[in-house]
């Protein structure tokens, strides 16, 4: 079965890079519709040489980070893909820092050999896991908890030795407690994951019709920082009649305690290649040009 595929862009740097990543793309999958948001505020971006099957995001919002407005752009760049009369199959959704890994062809073959309705990667947020399991394995959980299903009271400052704010917060976390400011119950659970993911047309149809309900979920998560890690994995965890795999197709290498991806050079190059994600993130067109000419070689083919 031939599937048609398209992209979704949130971007707001280095415009050579969001220009290669584009034209990449084009080549592989023979100009698919791309919808891109666009923050010009940031960083300009010409666009009048752009090829045709390129849109962008009228008018463009000002995403902040960790901020519900990066939900919404993207909701923004999807509603506009799928308003088309020549709407894709599927979608991918991407950053201006990733880059394919794949070729085409196996990109579209594992699309196309299942039942799946979305590859995002979502776990269920649970008071008594990290309550009874207290391992370092489980402070996501924990974080995650605490970010989306608890009621913060106050906090209590202090200071560590060398004088830096080390506050404690007292929140409300048992869910016999929380249920009453929040909108999760038994049947509809708090989900949580990375951002990226990608999905078919029967799942954007979902998102964008459970967006536009201004439900008390939606209300919620814009209240809440990191919306992006939690919100469409919600959305598509809790919906029965969508099939999901726990596997957004992603490579992503997180450093020991750091709070953002390493970004790949060629040294990575290996590791790439032996993935099965069909994009990596981060690259940085800056630190290193010559891993993004090695993989346009093997991603096309050559």
């Amino acid at each position: 079965m031939t599937i048609s595929i398209g992209f979704v862009l949130l971007t707001h740097s280095q415009p050579q890079q969001i220009y290669r990543l584009i034209a990449q793309l084009n080549k592989m999958f023979n100009y698919p519709p791309i919808v891109c948001h666009h923050d010009f505020s940031k960083c300009d971006l010409a666009i009048d040489h752009l090829p045709k099957n390129i849109s962008f995001v009228r008018p463009h919002l000002q995403p902040k980070w960790a901020d519900f407005s990066i939900v919404e752009a993207t909701i923004k760049a999807i509603e506009l893909m799928y308003q088309s009369a020549n709407a894709p199959d599927w979608f991918i959704l991407l950053s201006g820092s990733d880059y394919p890994i794949k070729t085409a062809k196996q990109i579209l073959d594992d699309l196309s050999s299942n039942k799946y309705d979305a590859y995002i990667n979502h776990e269920q947020v649970q008071y008594k896991v990290y309550r009874e399991n207290p391992k370092i394995s489980l402070i996501w959980q924990k974080l995650a908890y605490q970010r989306y299903c608890s009621l913060k009271l106050f906090s209590i400052p202090s200071f560590n030795k060398k004088l830096y704010p080390n506050g404690q917060e007292i929140r409300v976390e048992h869910p016999l407690l929380t249920k009453l400011f929040f909108p999760f119950f038994d049947k509809f659970s708090c989900f949580v994951g990375d951002q990226w993911f990608c999905a078919n047309q029967r799942a954007a149809e979902h998102i964008l019709e459970f967006h536009n309900e201004n439900n008390a979920i939606t209300s919620h998560y814009r209240r809440r920082l990191f919306a992006d890690e939690s919100y469409f994995q919600t959305i598509l965890a809790n919906a029965p009649q969508l099939n999901l795999r726990n596997n957004n197709y992603r490579h992503v290498n997180w450093p020991p305690r750091s709070a953002h991806p390493k970004t790949m050079v060629m040294e990575d190059l290996p590791c790439l290649l032996s993935s099965s994600a069909h994009f990596a993130r981060k690259f940085n067109i800056e630190i290193d040009n010559e891993i993004f000419d090695q993989l346009d070689i093997i991603t096309l083919g050559q």
